[in-house]
């Protein structure tokens, strides 16, 4: 080997990134799909009128997963054989955890303030502007995530 190349295992790293952005991501996005979709679906029963206004969180749970899938895509984009260091590598790594965890943590926080949210708003209609803007910034975790690994990602060695 080379003084000048890179060791053999470097790509793994940046590709580890990219698996853990939309891994992460993506448990986090079905995590509040499922948790909000539980609270809609007994909503429902008592207040079918409810079920699109109630549809909110569900969309920003996906929303989450797409940050994920932009990072992913990029770090996958940023991997080439020729001029791909250990130190990019590991930027990548940082990139996709910092997307991925940070989408799972939001993925949780949407689910559990859904499910209560739209169990709250079918009793009590003023808890709507509450609960979407709890949701917000349950949402703006995983934005946090994603401009951190945007910054990081456009790194190189």
């Amino acid at each position: 080997m080379a003084d000048d190349m890179p060791p053999a295992y470097t790509p793994f790293f940046g590709v580890m990134g990219a698996t853990s952005a939309i891994v992460f991501s993506s448990l986090g996005a079905a995590y509040g799909t499922a948790k909000s979709g539980t609270g809609i679906a007994a909503m429902s029963v008592m207040r079918p009128e409810l079920i699109m206004k109630s549809i909110i969180p569900v969309v920003m749970a996906g929303i989450i997963a797409i940050y994920g899938l932009v990072v992913a895509a990029l770090i996958a984009n940023g991997i080439k054989p020729e001029n791909y260091t250990l130190f990019t590598s590991f930027v990548h790594l940082g990139a996709g955890l910092s997307v991925g965890l940070s989408g799972l943590a939001a993925g949780f926080a949407i689910g559990i303030v859904g499910d209560a949210g739209v169990r709250g708003t079918a009793q009590q209609p003023r808890l709507f502007v509450g609960m979407i803007l709890i949701l917000i910034f349950a949402e703006v975790l995983g934005l946090y995530g994603l401009i951190v690994a945007l910054i990081l990602s456009t790194k190189s060695g």
